[in-house]
């Protein structure tokens, strides 16, 4: 069966063909049952053998139902290819960034801006186990409410479904502007690959030029092995050194010297003056012919990078976590251990982060009382103890922030600043038992059942019995 205006299939009604694309059409659809506006999206399957659409849209059409949350499209039904293949999912209603990306190179501000939702996105699917492989600014819709959302899952790997795509063909595949160098190796499975891929893009919205130009065929990628871009405040010198730093850092050949995730990506985006400096955030030109040289003499050869066992596993292993930490002086033996914990959470997660979070419940206080008996700013304070909390976590500074918050809920607090930062984990402490406690709830109760990410609490031993300081954890 062929699409065209007035079909229905399986109670959808095709409307008005909205675009048309090498692989697929899209098209507007309706359905009695639906009052929601959606679109049917049909591969163009052409006579004969053409087996990358057909396997590239089985592939679509088993990961996009396990995938969820506001970066994704909210999939309504499938058709079987017996019949007429075809998703149907919500309509996005705020157009893709194509057109944004043609008015580059954009302001500063705005790159920055575009550059924090791209990545919350892609965190959100790799937390989902899937690489997405073809990430290009079409493939990026806006929610009217400002969430970025991923379309397109054709070329993608998740972790938990077999990869059709590599058992099938032996051929690179990914749009060429920006796939990364492993990608070219045909490696599938390598969520760094979509981190390439979103540095060539924010590299371009601060430009106006892709990186490595727009190559027409796989020899042109093959080239990004060993040729460098040139770095973007040479094209642009008002780009800040530390953007400079997260573009080139994300562009990086071998995936170990990339960011390790998109969350930390977009930490640092958020965290500029933490961003720690290297010779990228300096360089004004493109590496000499012999550096260029010796790269080409060890990678022209190269088979492979390594590749982590999976997206769940390498996302463990370079966590972000929220460490909250109550500040009054009645429970400062709780904050040690506290502390001590995190320290030991460092061993095995080398490659964490942590976000030191304290909250000033605002609802105790008036609009003049954020001050102390001698005058003192209440934020700046408790600003200055959280540092001095922290003095004993080993960790540079561009792996350590400190936050104030001021909040009437406490808990929804803590809540809401780790969803914002992308945490991994939170670890806190909890107060000892009261009536009020028991009756009333507490914050660590809270933090655990409403929290997005998974959390451990900290509790001091009773003191009723001479144990040896210990940690007891729970974790949700």
């Amino acid at each position: 069966m062929k699409p065209h205006t007035g079909l229905t299939i399986d109670g959808y009604t095709l409307e008005e063909k909205l675009h048309t694309g090498g692989f697929a059409t899209i098209w507007q659809v309706s359905h009695p049952d639906h009052a929601l506006p959606m679109v049917m999206k049909v591969p163009t399957i052409l006579d004969g053998d053409d087996g990358p659409t057909i396997v590239g849209f089985e592939v679509e059409q088993m990961i996009m139902p396990r995938l969820s949350g506001p970066h994704v499209p909210r999939v309504l039904g499938i058709g079987d290819f017996a019949v007429m293949p075809y998703i149907v999912t919500e309509a996005i209603a705020g157009g893709s960034l194509l057109a944004t990306f043609k008015r580059a190179p954009l302001p500063l501000d705005q790159v920055i801006e575009i550059a924090a939702r791209m990545a919350d996105a892609l965190a959100d699917i790799h937390r989902q186990g899937v690489v997405h492989l073809d990430l290009k600014p079409e493939n990026f819709l806006q929610r009217e409410t400002g969430e970025m959302v991923l379309i397109d899952y054709g070329l993608s790997r998740h972790d938990l479904l077999p990869d059709l795509l590599a058992e099938e063909f032996r051929i690179p595949m990914g749009t060429y502007p920006y796939i990364a160098p492993e990608q070219f190796l045909r490696s599938r499975d390598d969520p760094r690959s979509d981190l390439f891929a979103l540095g060539a893009m924010i590299y371009e919205m601060a430009t106006g030029k892709p990186p490595f130009g727009i190559p027409q065929r796989l020899r042109g990628v093959r080239r990004r092995l060993w040729r460098d871009p040139v770095p973007p405040r040479a094209l642009r010198p008002e780009i800040p050194e530390w953007l400079q730093e997260i573009i080139l850092r994300a562009l990086e050949v071998d995936p170990l010297r990339r960011y390790q995730s998109a969350a930390q990506l977009a930490f640092d985006l958020a965290h500029p003056g933490q961003v720690k400096l290297t010779a990228r955030a300096l360089k004004r030109r493109q590496d000499g012919w012999l550096a260029v040289f010796h790269r080409w003499r060890d990678l022209r050869r190269l088979k492979q990078f390594r590749a982590p066992d999976s997206v769940a596993r390498h996302i463990a292993t370079v966590p972000i976590i929220c460490v909250a930490v109550d500040l009054a002086p009645e429970h400062e033996a709780l904050a040690d251990l506290l502390r001590d914990h995190v320290r030991r959470m460092l061993v095995t997660r080398p490659e964490a982060r942590i976000a030191c979070v304290n909250v000033i419940r605002t609802a105790r206080l008036g609009i003049d009382q954020m001050t102390d008996d001698r005058g003192n700013n209440l934020h700046v304070l408790r600003l200055v103890q959280l540092r001095h909390w922290a003095e004993g976590i080993d960790l540079g500074e561009e792996r350590l922030t400190h936050t104030v918050l001021e909040g009437a809920d406490p808990g929804q607090a803590i809540i809401d600043h780790a969803a914002q930062i992308h945490a991994d984990h939170i670890v806190m402490g909890a107060r000892a038992h009261s009536t009020a406690r028991r009756y009333l709830g507490s914050v660590s109760a809270q933090v655990v059942a409403e929290a997005h990410c998974s959390v451990t609490v900290i509790r001091r031993p009773d003191r009723a019995e001479p144990a040896p300081a210990q940690t007891a954890a729970a974790e949700a």
